[in-house]
């Protein structure tokens, strides 16, 4: 508490200067920072941004003398692309983590409008992996590989017209994030001029030496490089520091209340806590009530498709009951039927004997008879049977009456 308070104030109010009787020993904390440092190292992370094939790893090549492989890229590339690659580089007893980022694919689109998008997005995603390394509980920032970019190189066609808008578009949106103009040549290739094999460009018209401070700013861009290095990184921390502030405040965190006064990171975190779980609660109401809406437009359709298969089924059971009648009525008829057939089938059968026994009563003397005789006979036995049919019909009468009587 004792140190937030003094960093809250200006420096050197209330404290007292005293001077030393002897040597104590702490004038070796410079030593002490430098031998720590040298310890464990330096990083440096650049971005270079340029067209496809325009000599961005012969510059980087050419910037720390040493030879950089990468793979060749290609044209086609549907959208901007960021190929990073990490180097351990040492001179003397200083070791210097170096990261090169450089752009694969861009401008070679149709449509540029947006090649810088993925540039701007990858810059703001080291600050955000930053950021989220600084606020885990259990964090490790001194071993942490820094990814943040602390230079950013923008490699202009050598074209000699002006600048294109995809260049102008990419620059305005880092302008916030930093970048410096040079006018350089690099070289992989090495020419003999005199004595000496120098790195430099061989045209048509001349050479250009890459080492030669008439001829380009390799020496003064490696120059600014080196020597301002660390005030490159303390130029990220202050950009950091930005980034940081505004997604902060983002998330809602304030070092001063509503009426100016200071808050903790307590408090704060506690707001947001119980802000969140007041959002969590509306937003569960919600979600119950489309439920609940949803659970009654479903039993609204299921009532109506019910109602729809009960009046089906009354429809359905009706006809079943007409076709029942129906059916009783056919049935029943064709039992009529059938007790009329059983009845002059019995009839018939009691017939036939009678036909029988009476038709040689009607017999012929002799089988030579003449047509009108034998037209007779068939006339007579039609007779004979009609007696017949009537003797049966008597008698089933009589036997009917004598049942009654009985």
């Amino acid at each position: 508490m004792a140190a937030s308070d003094a960093g809250r104030h200006p420096q050197n109010v209330g404290c007292r200067t005293l001077s030393l009787s002897a040597h104590v020993g702490f004038d070796s904390l410079p030593d002490q920072l430098i031998r720590k440092s040298i310890k464990h190292g330096f990083c440096f992370n650049v971005l270079c941004i340029g067209e496809t094939g325009i000599g961005k790893s012969a510059l980087m090549s050419s910037l720390f003398n040493t030879n950089f492989e990468d793979c060749p890229s290609t044209h086609f590339l549907s959208s901007v692309r960021l190929r990073a690659q990490t180097y351990e580089l040492q001179e003397s007893n200083v070791l210097l983590k170096l990261t090169i980022v450089k752009t694969v694919g861009f401008g070679d689109q149709v449509n540029k409008a947006d090649s810088y998008q993925p540039i701007v997005d990858y810059i703001d995603a080291q600050f955000e992996a930053y950021l989220e390394e600084e606020l885990k509980v259990i964090r490790s920032l001194f071993s942490y590989h820094d990814t943040r970019i602390h230079v950013c190189l923008y490699f202009i066609s050598p074209t000699g017209r002006s600048l294109k808008t995809i260049d102008l578009l990419t620059m305005r949106n880092l302008d916030s994030k930093g970048y410096l103009p040079f006018a350089v040549v690099g070289s992989m290739e090495k020419v003999k001029i005199g004595n000496k094999m120098v790195r430099a460009r061989q045209y048509p018209w001349g050479i250009v030496k890459v080492e030669n401070e008439s001829h380009c700013d390799t020496i003064k861009l490696r120059r600014m490089l080196c020597t301002n290095m660390e005030d490159l990184r303390e130029k990220t921390r202050a950009y950091y520091e930005s980034y940081r502030r505004c997604r902060l405040e983002k998330l809602g965190c304030r070092d001063i209340g509503p009426k100016n006064k200071s808050i903790s990171l307590q408090e704060v975190i506690e707001a947001k806590r119980l802000e969140f779980c007041l959002e969590m609660e509306r937003k569960e109401e919600e979600i119950k009530q489309r439920i609940v809406q949803k659970v009654n437009e479903k039993a609204a359709v299921l009532e109506e498709a019910e109602q729809q298969v009960l009046t089906k089924f009354e429809c359905l059971t009706l006809m079943h009951q007409e076709e029942e009648l129906k059916l009783g009525k056919k049935k029943k008829l064709l039992e009529n039927e059938i007790a009329q057939f059983t009845e002059k089938k019995a009839i018939a059968e009691l017939i036939q004997p009678q036909v029988s026994i009476s038709t040689p009563v009607v017999s012929l003397k002799t089988q030579g008879l003449q047509k009108n005789q034998d037209v007779q006979l068939e006339v007579q036995c039609f007779h004979v049977r009609d007696e017949g049919t009537m003797n049966v019909g008597e008698q089933s009468k009589r036997e009917s009456e004598k049942e009654e009587l009985e």
